[in-house]
């Protein structure tokens, strides 16, 4: 049975990985999960100088899932690249490396540090606030999500992928948009916006008062939206939003993912991503498959 994907040129053992932000880089999780049985470690997002974050409290659990308000914490790409992607070179896993900025400078500028190192592919968060557009995030305009693309493309050794924001109008277009600026691959969804109000003390319950939302509440529109997406694009889709079990896993795959990433259940049970392979591997033989690419809709 062949659960082996080439996923934008880079060979993975399998299409399951985790969700940026979700997961540290590994070290958290090392004695918890194997990190040799997945098809890549996704980092958590790494800025070119270190970011303090959003103010506490930043993250609280809501019916279905939970928000955060982290504010991408990080302690700069030096740091990085020193201790973390050290940390990961000791496993037979594929690396990807989130990237954040505030300007397209500063994503390029990591992204250029990161080339002479052992990351295999990058992800680029594009939900981050730019700072020279009025803090709109950078996912959030077309025409400069297309604009960033090419920017980032022009400097990276590596494939890039571009992590989509489900806060738009028309996912088709930023899909579209993505594609149209040269990225070699596409991920989403990143997390929703949400709030929650504390009743009894008539107040936000997160310091920055809304958060991202994310947990197997936001799957339906996950799973639409990354549908919607790969139809768009001829580029690889990575499929993320809600996945608990191999089935929610399967699913994405059937809606076109060729690779999928679990994120809040890590949280809960963090084997989870352990799971969701051996999950669709019983799922292949049920259904008589011997590779991952006959998982598809008819």
């Amino acid at each position: 049975m062949n659960l082996a994907v080439n996923f934008a040129g880079v060979e993975l053992k399998n299409p399951v990985m985790n969700a940026s932000g979700t997961f540290g880089s590994g070290q958290e999780y090392a004695e918890l999960t194997d990190l040799n049985r997945l098809g890549a470690v996704v980092t958590k997002g790494v800025a070119a100088t270190p970011w303090e974050g959003n103010p506490t409290p930043r993250v609280t659990e809501v019916y279905g899932g939970m928000l955060n308000a982290i504010g991408l914490q990080n302690p700069g790409v030096d740091v990085f690249i020193e201790r973390d992607l050290a940390f990961l070179a000791g496993y037979d896993t594929r690396v990807i490396v989130n990237v954040c900025g505030h300007t397209v400078e500063e994503y390029c500028e990591v992204v250029e540090k990161l080339n002479g190192t052992s990351a295999d592919m990058y992800e680029i968060n594009v939900s981050c606030p730019n700072v020279k557009a009025g803090a709109l995030a950078f996912g959030q305009d077309a025409k400069v999500l297309e604009q960033t693309t090419k920017a980032i493309k022009a400097v990276a050794a590596k494939p890039v992928i571009m992590k989509l924001s489900p806060n738009v109008t028309s996912i088709r277009e930023m899909a579209l948009a993505a594609e149209a600026g040269g990225a070699d691959a596409i991920s989403l969804i990143n997390t929703l916006i949400g709030m929650k109000i504390d009743i009894e003390r008539r107040r936000f319950v997160l310091a920055n008062k809304t958060g991202g939302f994310s947990g197997p509440a936001v799957k339906p529109v996950a799973v639409r939206m990354v549908y919607e997406a790969s139809h768009a694009v001829k580029i690889p889709v990575i499929g993320m939003g809600g996945i608990a079990t191999a089935e929610d896993a399967v699913e994405f795959l059937l809606a076109g993912a060729k690779a999928v990433a679990v994120g809040t259940m890590n949280f809960v049970e963090p084997r989870t991503m352990e799971k969701v392979v051996e999950g669709i591997e019983a799922y292949m033989e049920r259904q008589g498959m011997k590779d991952i690419s006959e998982i598809r809709m008819d």
